[in-house]
């Protein structure tokens, strides 16, 4: 550690990796193995860090990795379709019709395949640049773009879908190139 002092500041950057690791893997006790064997392999390769490189992109890279590593690895079980756990923020406590709501929104995004929801949360909840989020998945940054598009566009059609007798406020996705609301 001594080599890059405090911009290899790994214990700074749990939360994020916690985060992206629940979105992958929709399990917080998988979530925390995932971050766990990543960290693993941030400490064994820290000397492959590039001194004043992006940390987070590094780490999520390692993160995102790893995942691959272990599904590709688990391809004989069958898939998980646990529940996600609340995300809340707990800022406010939120009215039921807000708590559904919120679950159905989680669930859409949950149902995105997993290389459109990896996009997705790195760029929308991370608030990578497209170019942080397309190194750390390993992909061109057009392929990025387009499967976050296709991601907000299955969003979108979630929202399409649902009764007209609609109480609470539409879903709105901004940002982007395909924002037809900017």
């Amino acid at each position: 550690m001594s080599k890059q002092g405090s911009t290899f500041n790994i214990i700074g950057q749990l939360a994020i990796l916690r985060r992206y690791a629940r979105s992958l893997v929709r399990d917080a006790e998988e979530a925390e193995d995932l971050v766990h064997d990543a960290l693993v392999k941030a400490y064994e390769r820290q000397a492959t860090f590039r001194t004043g490189g992006n940390l987070r992109a590094w780490l999520m890279s390692i993160l995102h990795n790893t995942h691959i590593d272990r599904v590709r690895s688990k391809r004989s079980e069958t898939r998980r379709m646990e529940a996600i756990a609340d995300i809340s923020d707990g800022s406010r406590p939120a009215n039921q019709e807000l708590s559904v709501r919120l679950a159905q929104v989680q669930s859409a995004f949950f149902d995105l395949p997993e290389d459109q929801r990896a996009a997705l949360h790195l760029v929308a909840i991370e608030e990578l640049s497209y170019e942080e989020a397309a190194q750390a998945l390993g992909i061109p940054v057009g392929t990025l773009m387009s499967r976050i598009s296709r991601a907000r566009a299955k969003l979108r059609n979630f929202e399409d879908d649902k009764p007209a007798e609609r109480t609470t406020p539409r879903l709105r996705l901004i940002g982007g190139s395909d924002d037809e609301h900017a």
